[in-house]
């Protein structure tokens, strides 16, 4: 599983711009809120998600949005959702509870983990997103993380949320 810099190097070989600065750790939504300060763009929550047929999604979405998993599920064709546990995390994404990031589908060689998107990421400045630790945040633009996704084989679905 890479680390922050092997991340970092990646990013830099397909010549995307980054901006990075470490905190102390956070967990939630409500804690990156109090701590971040004036860090422009646009935050996120990312959902790890899984069905009965062991299919997993990661769900990346505007911070203040809502999340209804049974109507989630309908919309990705999915059926009931559930969250994936820490162990299935740490085995197809690499990080840990807390850290759970878009940019950790560079961890997902075998490509196993669907992508899906809230639509309003599409719209404004960069997106803000842990760099596989949640002691950092890294601000890319969305073209970039587009690119990134396209470099690892997760093309996204977007969404219209609420869902």
């Amino acid at each position: 599983m890479q680390s922050p810099q092997q991340l970092f190097s990646r990013l830099d070989a397909l010549g995307i711009a980054r901006h990075t600065v470490e905190h102390p750790p956070v967990f939630t939504v409500e804690e990156a809120k109090a701590l971040r300060g004036n860090l422009p763009g646009h935050h996120i929550k990312n959902l790890f998600l899984r069905n009965k047929k062991e299919e997993m999604w990661l769900v990346v979405a505007l911070e203040d949005r809502a999340v209804d998993l049974k109507r989630l599920g309908e919309a990705l064709g999915a059926g009931r959702l559930s969250f994936g546990s820490p162990d299935r995390l740490r085995r197809h994404l690499g990080v840990e509870p807390g850290s759970v990031t878009p940019f950790a589908l560079v961890n997902d060689e075998t490509r196993v983990v669907r992508l899906a998107l809230d639509r309003g990421l599409a719209d404004g400045g960069p997106v803000n997103a842990h760099p596989l630790v949640n002691t950092m945040t890294t601000a890319i633009a969305i073209g970039d993380l587009l690119r990134l996704f396209e470099a690892t084989g997760h093309a996204p679905l977007w969404l219209d949320f609420p869902v």
